[in-house]
């Protein structure tokens, strides 16, 4: 299918926009930590010249707030994908298992949610399936933030959870799978404009009922999309005006549609790379009895406070897979 080339001046602006957004985002806060570290290395020099218990202390904290921020801006440029600047849709779907694996759903739906909370992101909850005892069947959540794409996408994939599970009278352990995918929040509206030099433009007599004016006059317009051999017509009209706008208007909405096709095909391929929630695809298994660990399968990073990770603290993870993925110079 031929690419149309119909984006209009003000989606282009936009994008231009989003550049210059983009590029405030890295420059601005690395200038504040130059300013930062600068400002830090005047203090030990006053220190150098006068000991002084809380000034100590006070570069202390400093450095230690340093390194933190060194550490997240490191982190931040490892963020290079095409869409990881894009706020996220996180899906959230139960596997077989019944009540168990769905309430895993949920257990992951709160994870990702205070995981936003300590980011300072806002989620919305686009979608969400009750399920029949517990849990839920499945949840779509809007995550909103400074590279939520980017953080977000290394949890695609199928989440494991090995517990005694609550809801089993005989206290038996359990395994339970549930599927995480993440999508970039893209701007669903499709803005369009025709450009004249992409257009021909042919004007003929009407044929038909409708008179002497109709036939003696080029009132019919034909219209070709030159980038995609789109051609559209009208000879309703009696004016050759009318004709062409209602041409135009039928050759916006087959544009429309074309780009409507495009952007759901890109949204199928990413949907084919989604794994069988099933034993063996699973990127990270998370087990609270009989000792607690939390094991990503991709990185090999294991963390043995599994509660902690369960109340959002997922960053290590997240920082092990894309320093993985920029080790084996790929965006993901």
């Amino acid at each position: 299918m031929a690419d149309p080339g119909f984006w209009n001046a003000s989606e282009r602006a936009r994008e231009v926009v989003q550049e210059v957004k983009t590029l405030k985002n890295w420059v601005e806060p690395y200038d504040k930590l130059v300013a930062r570290i600068q400002s830090g290395i005047e203090l030990l020099d006053l220190l150098a010249l006068e000991a002084d218990a809380d000034m100590e202390a006070d570069v202390a904290r400093e450095a230690a707030a340093i390194h933190d921020e060194v550490d997240a801006f490191q982190l931040k440029s490892l963020l290079q994908g095409r869409d990881d600047f894009r706020d996220a849709q996180v899906e959230i779907s139960a596997g077989a298992g019944g009540t168990e694996a769905q309430d895993w759903a949920q257990m992951l739906m709160r994870l990702y949610t205070r995981w936003a909370e300590r980011k300072g992101f806002t989620v919305e909850i686009l979608d969400l399936s009750e399920g029949e005892e517990a849990g839920i069947k499945g949840a779509v959540l809007e995550v909103t933030g400074p590279y939520a794409y980017g953080f977000l996408r290394p949890e695609t994939g199928v989440h494991r959870l090995v517990r005694i599970s609550p809801f089993d009278s005989q206290a038996r352990r359990h395994t339970s799978f549930a599927s995480v995918f993440v999508y970039p929040v893209v701007n669903e509206e499709i803005n369009i404009e025709i450009r004249d030099e992409d257009l021909k433009i042919d004007v003929y007599r009407a044929s038909g009922a409708g008179g002497q004016h109709v036939n003696k006059t080029s009132s019919a317009v034909r219209i070709t999309h030159l980038p995609t051999g789109i051609v559209c017509a009208s000879q309703a009209e009696r004016s050759q005006f009318k004709n062409k706008a209602t041409a135009m208007k039928q050759l916006k909405n087959k544009l429309y549609q074309l780009e409507a096709e495009k952007q759901a095909a890109v949204k199928a391929a990413m949907d084919a790379t989604k794994q069988d929630v099933s034993f063996g695809s699973q990127i990270r298994s998370y087990v609270f009895q009989p000792y607690t660990m939390v094991n990503d399968h991709r990185t090999e990073l294991k963390l043995t406070d599994v509660h902690k990770v369960m109340d959002g603290a997922i960053d290590p993870f997240i920082e092990a897979y894309l320093k993985q993925q920029g080790a084996a110079g790929g965006a993901g």
